[in-house]
């Protein structure tokens, strides 16, 4: 890890999110990076003056580009380079880069994969994509831009539960639960601020504990695509009728890629994927969400025993992970409407839930 920690890591997901270069660098060397996303034809010749830069993408992503009967390019998961043919241009590198452009812009190819001698580096590029909330897809050339490098272990440290703390506490009633009081807890470099939902006062049995990832379109707007709506308001009741138990709302939107490459998600919907297709036609994994962070949530609140109540085995085996013991998985059984069963029935059909 470099001398700057996690914050190495923040100023980058901020030079990223401005379209400044970046520099990671890792045991294979440096590698310089310029979001596609953030950045333009003006930034991208004064990244990369002689145009040598190949653009780095997703393996998800290069196997919707159909470069996956390359060599280079058909490691799963594995970073891909696309060499930087003469045409290959800002506006070509952005078609390449995001879906929305597959129906409406042709792919002039062929494109050709190139070895990464970087991978780590080039790996810690597109989790840092992520975390920042942009598509996967750089300009990378070789070498340190003039601006601080950070580490993959870097990126480690930034996303590491270990570093949330609770701040403040505070009694609030909600429909469903009167007797209620929320939590708020944040690291030091997130901006991204997770609370608990405690609802009724503790017993010493394991507390009926619900884990509910942000949802922007749902939460809040009453999107009847998804059905994280009425899921949430339907766990506030289940807890309180149970007698205590804690609902870990996290700041995980759209499973962990953020609220535009959700919607980006949704406009790939319109068009025919489903959202396990659409999550890795933008070049993500089909649920990128770390479930760590509420299992220290949990750990800070004194809970190492819980009921969970989800269908969703993922949640059971992450939360394990992070040290918390599940003594019963508790079914949470929605009926579905026009606009969500083919979700529901892709979340049965290809991620496991148990619905």
């Amino acid at each position: 890890m470099s001398e700057a920690g996690p914050q190495a890591a923040a100023r980058a997901i901020d030079a990223l999110r401005r379209g400044w270069p970046v520099t990671i660098r890792g045991a294979g060397g440096a590698l310089s990076l310029l979001a596609v996303e953030t950045a333009d034809a003006a930034r991208l010749t004064a990244f990369d003056p002689e145009g040598g830069a190949g653009v780095l993408l997703s393996a998800g992503r290069a196997a919707t580009l159909k470069l996956a009967n390359q060599r280079e390019a058909a490691v799963p998961d594995a970073p891909v380079l696309v060499e930087r043919a003469p045409w290959l241009d800002f506006d070509a590198a952005t078609a390449l880069a995001d879906p929305q452009f597959d129906l409406a812009t042709p792919f002039k190819g062929p494109f050709r994969a190139l070895p990464v001698a970087q991978p780590d580096a080039a790996a810690a590029a597109l989790r840092l994509a992520r975390v920042a909330g942009l598509l996967p897809a750089f300009f990378a050339r070789a070498g340190e831009a003039e601006t601080d490098a950070l580490t993959p272990a870097d990126l480690d440290a930034h996303e590491d539960p270990v570093r949330l703390r609770i701040v403040t506490r505070a009694r609030l009633p909600v429909a469903g639960a009167e007797n209620a009081e929320i939590v708020a807890f944040r690291t030091p470099e997130s901006p991204d601020e997770h609370v608990a939902l405690v609802i009724g006062q503790p017993t010493g049995a394991p507390p009926l504990v619900r884990l509910h990832s942000e949802c922007l379109t749902g939460d809040v707007l009453g999107s009847l695509k998804c059905d994280c709506g009425p899921q949430l308001h339907a766990a506030i009741h289940a807890i309180a009728e149970s007698g205590w138990g804690i609902l870990l709302y996290l700041r995980q939107e759209g499973r962990g890629i953020g609220l535009i490459n959700k919607l980006r998600a949704y406009a790939l919907q319109d068009q025919g994927f489903d959202t396990v297709d659409a999550n890795t036609r933008l070049g993500f994994a089909v649920d990128a969400r770390d479930f760590g962070v509420a299992g220290r949530m949990l750990a800070l609140l004194g809970q190492g025993r819980v009921r969970l109540l989800t269908n969703n085995p993922a949640k059971v085996s992450g939360l394990e992970a992070a040290g918390i013991a599940v003594s019963e998985r508790v079914p949470h059984h929605l009926p579905a409407n026009p606009h969500n069963a083919r979700y529901l029935a892709t979340k049965r059909d290809r991620t496991g839930h148990q619905l």
